[in-house]
């Protein structure tokens, strides 16, 4: 057996998610789909991330096995030409060790959250970001996501149906910066809660409106309680961005 390492680009608009789901169309299934269309071959693909409905990806990465080996520069031409119409590209295929897991040997995963800051709604990023038309406080927003830095119980940043065994987690980086009319939220972590990044941007607009002080992102968390955060900002704004791996 060959195991092949995909990065992907894709658009979530149009998908159920990553995972795939008998409800409608997932990135898995239709990633799944070409490859044995490429292949012949039945195969099951693991991604390094579950990103939700609506949830888009700069740099996803999967990997799935094959009986048959093939060149790697073949495999990325073949499966985007059978992943042809959906918003799904392989920007890249290499050949990975047997031990090699996209979604456990995955040491830090980076995402991007995106605001558009303007008072004038999106034509050309409809369903790609998060138009806010009142002015934001980005300073004061990114002085708040400081608080989320480090090992905490994010029990109130969590989804109420998050399965994960322990709300504990450990933040990296979070930060928050202005780009033109766009506001970056960049966060990396070793893993995230179900909902963990949309729902820590949504309690973060609160300070950027100043419904909030930057304290009181500190009390949120140290309530534990889903009720004591803020909304739960929409999909279309998140992006999968990075993967990091050890050597």
């Amino acid at each position: 057996m060959t195991r092949y390492k995909l990065l992907l680009e894709y658009d979530g608009a149009p998908f159920v998610g990553w995972q795939f789901q008998s409800n409608g169309v997932s990135v898995q299934g239709v990633l799944e789909e070409a490859i044995t269309k490429f292949s012949q071959e039945k195969v099951r693909v693991e991604g390094a991330g579950r990103t939700d409905a609506g949830v888009h990806a700069r740099g996803q990465v999967a990997h799935f096995d094959l009986v048959k080996t093939f060149d790697p520069s073949k495999v990325r031409e073949g499966l985007n030409f059978y992943l042809r119409p959906h918003p799904v590209v392989v920007l890249s295929c290499d050949i990975a060790a047997e031990s090699f897991h996209a979604r456990f040997s995955a040491l830090k995963r980076s995402y991007r959250y995106i605001i558009l800051n303007r008072k004038a709604p999106p034509a050309l990023e409809k369903d790609h970001v998060w138009w806010i038309p009142k002015p934001l406080a980005v300073d004061a927003m990114h002085c708040a996501a400081q608080y989320f830095l480090g090992q905490h119980d994010f029990t109130t940043f969590r989804a109420t149906g998050c399965q994960s065994s322990s709300p504990v987690k450990t933040l990296d980086q979070f930060d928050v910066r202005q780009h033109g009319e766009h506001i970056w939220f960049d966060v990396q972590a070793r893993s995230f809660l179900h909902h963990q990044v949309r729902n820590m941007v949504g309690s973060l607009k609160w300070v950027g409106e100043g419904k909030w002080k930057s304290e009181d992102i500190k009390k949120a968390l140290e309530a534990k309680s889903r009720a004591a955060g803020g909304a739960t900002a929409p999909a279309q704004g998140l992006y999968f961005l990075s993967v990091i791996y050890g050597a």
